[in-house]
């Protein structure tokens, strides 16, 4: 339970608070206007995770200001899709606090998140080296979310005897996070080997057929395999904040 709640429930309690004031200020606790933005306090509560900082479109200016937002709240905060000036206006307005900046895809993780216990790695298999940008995003991701991560690189369909010594790894997990660009055939390839849902993201990489990650799209959301799953093209953040929501149900249900 937040702290904040707590001391507002025992000032009501010893008379401190009218009980209009309290309401107010438990209100206030779930969003936080910050003139260009309203920082959702709650999100952690309602769905499992705080809210995640889009940098896309900000100024590093308004990035910082959520990020510190957050903080206030919450043990860690995630950015996603920030460029080199968000990265070095985090770094140096957030000093003193842990940083661990993505050299690949943009994505920065500032605090010590709170771990999930008793959760098995998430695998997050790519088709190639390529991928990798997609591939820290959906890792960091994870991290922020508290939960381990499994890399498995570059095991994609040109050669796929390089997953075959994986596969012991993959089937000890809740939930896959499959990674390819191209013509997006390794989520099907995996799906057709495991018990668990496998989550395909569809990545840019690719000549020109491949249209962007159209087709790697197309290719994973008409996949024969039952158990595959597909999120947007280069949403490595979607892919594992999901596979973090799955690969938690049984602790919690205990």
């Amino acid at each position: 339970m937040d702290h904040r709640l707590i001391e507002i429930l025992e000032q009501l309690k010893a008379g401190a608070l009218t009980t209009e004031r309290a309401a107010a200020l438990v209100e206030g606790m779930s969003a936080e206007p910050l003139g260009f933005a309203t920082v959702d306090h709650a999100r952690r509560q309602r769905c499992g995770a705080a809210e995640v900082v889009f940098a896309a479109g900000k100024t590093a200016a308004q990035v910082v200001a959520i990020v510190r937002a957050i903080r206030t709240r919450q043990p860690a905060a995630l950015v996603t899709r920030a460029t080199a000036e968000h990265r070095a206006a985090l770094i140096a307005e957030l000093q003193g606090e842990a940083i661990e900046a993505g050299t690949r895809g943009g994505t920065i993780l500032i605090g010590r998140p709170q771990e999930v216990a008793g959760v098995p790695p998430i695998p997050i298999v790519t088709a190639g080296t390529s991928d990798e940008p997609v591939a820290e995003e959906a890792e960091l991701t994870c991290k922020a979310m508290g939960q381990p991560a499994l890399r498995v690189n570059d095991v994609g369909v040109a050669g796929l005897h390089r997953l075959g010594a994986r596969l012991t790894e993959l089937r000890q997990a809740n939930v896959v996070i499959c990674i390819a660009g191209m013509e997006g055939a390794l989520p099907s390839v995996v799906g057709g080997l495991v018990d668990i849902p496998v989550i395909g993201v569809p990545t840019s990489v690719g000549y020109g057929a491949a249209l962007g990650g159209v087709t790697p799209l197309l290719g994973m959301l008409t996949s024969c395999a039952s158990g595959v799953s597909v999120v947007n093209i280069d949403n490595g953040f979607g892919a594992a904040y999901t596979a973090c929501l799955i690969n938690r149900l049984p602790v919690r249900r205990g």
